[in-house]
């Protein structure tokens, strides 16, 4: 029979940026899982999270961008945790679609993000 095999992805407590999570908040949780398609060529708008959030891209390379500029590209099989209360946004600057499942900490009525106007 085969051995069950498991590898650890990431494990920290700082999002992509390197800036600590925030604590906890109080009160009952909801967990919420999504799985995102995004089409090549596709830039989602700026947005910014309330929620801590972290993921696994199974497909693709996304480029997120922070607000100053900072650039993070995630590849295939790579996991990301996100940026909390930091506007930025994604790319697909890559060849194929990218499916990202990602994973909210949350509480019930907390939106998973907030969208923001477009910013030049």
């Amino acid at each position: 029979m085969e051995q069950v095999e498991t590898t650890e992805l990431i494990r920290t407590s700082q999002s992509w940026d390197g800036a600590e999570l925030p604590d906890y908040p109080k009160g009952r949780p909801e967990l919420v899982a999504v799985k995102y398609v995004i089409p090549q060529g596709s830039k989602l708008g700026w947005h910014h999270h309330d929620a801590m959030n972290h993921g696994v891209l199974v497909q693709g390379e996304l480029t997120i961008v922070a607000l100053d500029g900072t650039e993070k590209v995630v590849h295939e099989g790579e996991a990301i945790v996100e940026m909390v209360g930091t506007v930025h946004h994604g790319e697909n600057r890559g060849t194929k679609p990218v499916v990202l499942y990602m994973f909210y900490l949350s509480q019930q009525g907390t939106p998973l993000s907030v969208q923001h106007p477009e910013i030049k």
